[in-house]
């Protein structure tokens, strides 16, 4: 079986507080790139919930943290969409999305 990895390294201050981020993939040509936030989860098949990882650097800026979960919000709204063909349930998300843009002041 073939096999990739997905690297995140975590750079920390001396209170474990993510200073810096980088993330290779290199099955996808992405060599230790800088990143300022990461988000990632997993499904636990047995518990049947998800689990994840947030983390994000002292610089991200606060502006850029309202975009990051806003896209994040809209692409779910897609992988739903493919993983469950369920289009009236995406919109919904998709819905929120956009709300959430307003309401955060990212968008008018």
């Amino acid at each position: 079986m073939k096999k990739s990895e997905i690297i995140i390294e975590v750079g920390l201050d001396d209170n474990n507080v993510p200073e810096t981020l980088h993330w290779s993939a290199k099955d996808g040509g992405v060599e230790r790139q800088e990143t300022k936030a990461a988000i990632l989860s997993v499904w636990d098949l047995d518990n049947k919930e998800a689990l994840r990882i947030d983390l994000w650097t002292k610089e991200m800026p606060m502006d850029d943290m309202k975009i990051f979960f806003h896209q994040m919000f809209a692409s779910m709204a897609s992988t739903y969409e493919r993983a469950t063909s369920e289009k009236d349930v995406a919109q919904k998300i998709r819905l929120f999305a956009e709300e959430f843009a307003v309401a955060s002041g990212i968008r008018d």
